[in-house]
């Protein structure tokens, strides 16, 4: 059947939450960056000391973030960072999309350079921050052990073991800042303001005494929840990635670095095994991925991916992110771009190996990818299991809605009723015997069937 888009137009929000939504991670369009002169190319971070005071005079974070974005340049990708190895010259050249220079944080593959490794041994270095009129609370491992090692664990199950993610908090204790939260004037998690670079300076310039930041590449900072409004009413959340005009502590800037501020707490007694989740998502920006939700909320993407819904109920990246993460390996991922009538088979995304996305290119910017997506993994609130289908846009920028999932069983109000998770986008996957079309590009996909085993058998046509 032909999808239809979702008829519930979701009043407020990207996390929904029972008899009430949950706060949206606000994007401050009004406070975006032009474009900035001079900025060098982003590079991983591995910060250092008095140099790093100097580099501050000119901060200009570029930002994939859950608040706002700057101007993010490219570089050379660093090893790891995504399929990188793939030519476009290739038969995945068709599927390689890109966007426009324009575009600060791009679905396009490969992921542009200056964000952090996604493969292999990554290490994050982890800070337990607070403020003089927000002193921690409690002790700053504890503030650790509510992130670590579940992020860790996350990251190693989606990405079927190519992650090893190490964090480290070499300093045991909450790092005091020399003045006042409410000094720094951080609202929204909106990074261009001089507070918030007098912030990052004033990090760097306490840690690194302690720390030699050229063994880590990324930094997590876990500011005391009591700093800052409550989550349920703002969220100030963010990242910085891939901008290499960033404090410089120890030879090189700190220019991948997620913040997290209060808790996510929605009041259902789960945060304790849900709460870490805004960390996957935020180090999901220094991996180099996009926001997924607008300023509308969730229902572009819903709970298919974390980097749209991270409240409440685990769920996973969306297999496209795998494969632009370098997660999955060439023969797990197929470029339908010949015309004609091809078969290929599909296995649960949750499950390593077998063939994990079909890629349907439209253009040199856009396609449909195609994938399986069943309770298990990351993935605790699929209700209804099947091929899931989503448009991605290299050309989109973040926080735009670059992904938008093709509801199969529109209007119907989901099979979900579990709290912060869309629930019309739900019942989304498609099953056997329901198809997907297209007709102005010519494009069909057709379902036609599922082995005992959870392997789907589609149809991809092509006029």
């Amino acid at each position: 059947m032909q999808p239809q888009p979702s008829r519930r137009t979701p009043a407020s929000l990207t996390r929904l939450r029972s008899r009430r939504t949950a706060p949206r991670r606000r994007t401050p369009s009004a406070r975006r960056t032009a474009p900035v002169r001079g900025i060098r190319p982003g590079r991983r971070i591995r910060p250092r000391r008095a140099v790093c005071l100097a580099a501050v005079a000119a901060l200009i974070l570029a930002v994939g973030t859950s608040a706002g974005t700057g101007h993010l340049t490219a570089a050379p990708a660093p090893a790891g960072a995504g399929p990188i190895a793939l030519a476009r010259s290739s038969v995945y050249g068709p599927c390689l999309i890109s966007g426009g220079h324009d575009i600060q944080m791009t679905e396009g593959i490969p992921t542009p350079g200056g964000y952090s490794r996604s493969t292999g041994t990554v290490h994050a270095l982890t800070l337990m921050v607070d403020f003089p009129d927000a002193p921690g609370q409690g002790s700053a491992l504890d503030r650790y052990r509510e992130f670590f090692p579940q992020t860790q664990d996350w990251f190693r199950i989606s990405s079927y073991g190519k992650l090893d993610y190490r964090p480290a908090a070499p300093i045991d204790h909450w790092l005091r800042m020399p003045k006042p939260f409410s000094a720094y004037g951080i609202e929204r998690g909106a990074p261009f303001d001089p507070g918030y670079r007098q912030l990052v300076q004033d990090i760097v310039a306490a840690a690194d005494p302690d720390v030699d930041f050229r063994s880590y590449d990324l930094l997590n900072v876990l500011v005391t929840p009591n700093a800052g409004p409550s989550a349920l009413d703002t969220v100030l959340s963010v990242t910085f990635a891939g901008n290499g005009d960033a404090p410089v502590a120890d030879g090189t800037p700190v220019a991948n670095a997620s913040f997290v501020y209060s808790r996510q707490d929605d009041g259902s007694g789960s945060y304790a095994s849900t709460g870490y989740r805004v960390l996957p998502h935020e180090n999901g920006h220094v991996f180099g991925l996009p926001d997924l939700y607008t300023q509308e909320g969730g229902g572009a993407v819903g709970h298919w991916d974390i980097m749209s819904e991270d409240w409440g109920s685990d769920n996973d990246f969306l297999a496209w992110h795998k494969w632009k993460l370098g997660w999955l390996d060439a023969d797990q991922v197929s470029c339908a771009a010949a015309r004609g009538s091809t078969a290929y088979t599909l296995t649960p995304l949750s499950r390593a190996g077998g063939p994990k996305l079909v890629f349907v290119p439209v253009d040199a910017r856009t396609g449909y990818a195609l994938e399986v997506r069943t309770k298990g993994g990351n993935d605790e609130e699929v209700c209804r299991p099947g091929v899931l289908i989503y448009k991605v846009d290299a050309n989109v920028d973040t926080g735009r809605g670059p992904i938008k999932v093709y509801d199969a069983h529109g209007g119907t109000g989901g099979c979900t009723r579990s709290p912060n998770v869309q629930a019309e986008l739900s019942d989304a996957p498609f099953g056997q015997g329901e198809s997907f079309k297209d007709p102005r590009h010519g494009i069909e996909v057709l379902v036609e069937g599922v082995d005992g085993d959870g392997t789907y058998r589609v149809r991809v046509t092509r006029g």
